[in-house]
């Protein structure tokens, strides 16, 4: 192993209220800390816990692909590694939920022969299970990114509950400083293929502050493209049938009958 090592955080959703000790720990007592976060005053809670702590804000620069902003990232970071100091990533709610320099961080230092890990974290989905009273687990859940889901012919189960993020970057690929139409009459279209107009769907974004109340707005699908949608947001379609029971397999299992 090098001398140099990497661990890969996040801050949660919350201003600091959701970090873990565990975090709060490796934050501390890194050599160096670099940090992707979207609340100033998290960045100056950072940098109190560690005076070498530093932003990597500036590599989204407008116009800018974000591949490139990534791969910009990730090297930046293991150039502190190779250096032989105990670097901190740190990002903006978990650190492997929709951020793919957290994941390429990890796996370039370990090829390269650096110790790396990643610590669990609370996420936005988090978040959302408990704002809204969801349990993924009571019905099933189908998760996509938005963008992805309308490029690739995913599988679509009325059924289970269906969660799209990122909403709010529909069919966006480069950084932009300015608001961008989003085509959400796309999804609408895409979306009343499994569902009815009428369909009741939830844009959900998790609130930043504690004092602060999430974004919750429940409205018919087709409504959906005439609704503010803030930056981060997320939509949530209930499901809309009830999936077929096999009963073969209720009497196989052993199980009761309802």
């Amino acid at each position: 192993m090098g001398a140099g090592s990497l661990t890969v955080v996040g801050t949660g959703i919350q201003l600091v209220s959701q970090v873990t000790p565990q975090t709060r720990a490796a934050i501390e007592r890194a050599d160096e800390v670099l940090y992707v976060v979207t609340d100033p005053l998290t960045a100056v809670w950072i940098e109190r816990l560690n005076a070498n702590a530093r932003s990597l804000d500036r590599h989204y620069e407008p116009g800018r692909d974000r591949a490139e902003t990534y791969a910009a990232i990730v090297e930046e970071t293991l150039a502190a590694v190779r250096a032989g100091r105990r670097v901190c990533l740190a990002f903006y709610g978990h650190p492997g939920v929709f951020v793919d320099p957290g994941h390429e961080a990890v796996k370039r230092a370990r090829e390269e022969g650096f110790r790396a890990r990643m610590l669990p974290a609370v996420s936005a989905e988090d978040c959302l299970v408990s704002d809204l009273g969801l349990d993924p687990g009571e019905l099933g859940c189908q998760s996509y990114e938005a963008t992805a889901f309308l490029v690739y012919r995913y599988r679509v189960e009325p059924a289970a509950l269906l969660v799209l993020w990122q909403i709010g970057f529909l069919g966006q690929v480069a950084t932009t400083a300015d608001p961008v139409p989003l085509p959400l009459d796309v999804l609408v279209e895409r979306l009343s293929e499994h569902y009815p107009d009428e369909h009741d769907v939830v844009v959900y974004e998790a609130a930043v502050y504690p004092i602060l109340e999430p974004h919750v707005e429940r409205l018919p699908l087709a409504a959906l493209p005439a609704a503010e949608v803030p930056p981060m947001a997320t939509l949530v379609v209930p499901p809309a049938a009830r999936a077929p029971v096999d009963e073969a397999m209720i009497d196989r299992l052993g199980l009761p009958r309802r």
